[in-house]
């Protein structure tokens, strides 16, 4: 967890690995058969992708994005996992995997209440666990991928400390602390700048060398 003086600094966020994207149950009888939510190259998103990583959002962060936002990111997903798999990045390590689920449970008073929690949302343990595999995933990967290529000055140091964390700081009427005290702190808050515009722009690349097609949504289950 950042210090406290950080807590107004959105950085990196999420997205996920381990099972693909595509796959999907077999439809069994007396069932609602799934719908196919976007066409990537020769892959498929399900409507029932996008509302399980809606359901995961609200677990995490006590809302969603709408369905538009989530297929767009499914989608995002799908370049980044992509890419990731081809390159051969390794899975993150299961200890990373339960010591992120530990935050994600500790959030809840009990056990019980955690349990009530995914079936409110539709979610199973594993399917919690599977994206937050995914999410840890394409995370680390996209910090391996673009990490090298920041490059943050001590001018830049300097800015940040008298223009944006100073006049917050003053806001919240907390004391200030020294530069030297917080310069590795807002190093990392720099790069996860520059590593995010680095992210959108490769993005905004990949997709207009790709196939895709997105589909009308179907009536609400």
């Amino acid at each position: 967890m950042r210090r406290a003086i950080f807590i107004f600094v959105v950085v990196l966020a999420a997205t996920q690995a381990a099972r693909p994207i595509t796959a999907s149950p077999a439809p069994q009888a007396g069932r609602v058969v799934d719908r196919i939510a976007a066409r990537i190259e020769g892959d498929i998103i399900l409507e029932s992708q996008v509302r399980e990583l809606g359901a995961f959002q609200q677990l995490i962060e006590s809302h969603a994005e709408s369905d538009d936002q989530l297929l767009s990111e499914l989608i995002e997903q799908w370049m980044v996992q992509t890419e990731a798999s081809t390159s051969h990045f390794p899975d993150p390590a299961q200890s990373e995997v339960n010591r992120e689920l530990g935050r994600i449970t500790a959030g809840f008073a009990t056990t019980e209440a955690y349990s009530a929690k995914l079936r409110e949302l539709g979610l199973s343990a594993d399917e919690v666990r599977q994206l937050l595999v995914r999410q840890i995933y394409i995370e680390r990967y996209l910090d391996y991928k673009f990490r090298p290529a920041v490059q943050i000055e001590p001018a830049d140091i300097e800015a940040y400390y008298r223009s944006e964390l100073l006049p917050e700081l003053a806001k919240q009427n907390q004391p200030a602390p020294r530069r030297a005290d917080v310069e590795e702190q807002i190093r990392e808050v720099l790069v996860q700048r520059g590593i995010s515009t680095l992210i959108a722009k490769w993005l905004d690349e990949t997709k207009s060398r790709l196939k895709i097609e997105r589909t009308p949504p179907g009536p609400k289950p």
